[in-house]
């Protein structure tokens, strides 16, 4: 993995693969995200080294909790990017698609304030 932001996508797809099916493998990742075999094999490895993934015999992957917890923080920036940009009048498959950009690049003291601002907003 080139970067920081493959690492969180891998692990974002990760965890949205597990809620829709009871087993997820390399080739469930290969297929979600349209990249080549040997692409999603060395990313899938390096998670494993970094031990943010189990992968058992049968070459299912599970999250570790690490693996998890981050999952589920880039998850959240996700939706919630997304819903700030849906509230502005952004088609969700617009916001849905830059969202998917922003999250992995969006400082922590910006997401901080729009997550605030959101939930403000929402009272």
């Amino acid at each position: 993995m080139k970067t920081h932001e493959s690492e969180e996508m891998y692990l974002e797809t990760i965890l949205l693969l597990r809620g829709k099916r009871a087993s997820v493998r390399s080739v469930d990742i290969v297929e979600e995200l349209d990249y080549a075999k040997s692409s999603v094999s060395r990313a899938v490895n390096l998670l494993a080294q970094r031990g943010y993934i189990n992968i058992d015999g049968s070459g299912d992957i599970t999250l570790t909790k690490a693996g998890e917890e981050k999952a589920n923080a880039i998850y959240e920036r996700h939706r919630i990017i997304t819903q700030a940009f849906i509230g502005i009048g952004a088609s969700e498959e617009l916001a849905e698609r830059d969202a998917c950009r922003i999250e992995h690049v969006i400082s922590d003291e910006m997401f901080a304030l729009l997550k605030k601002h959101l939930e403000e907003r929402g009272k």
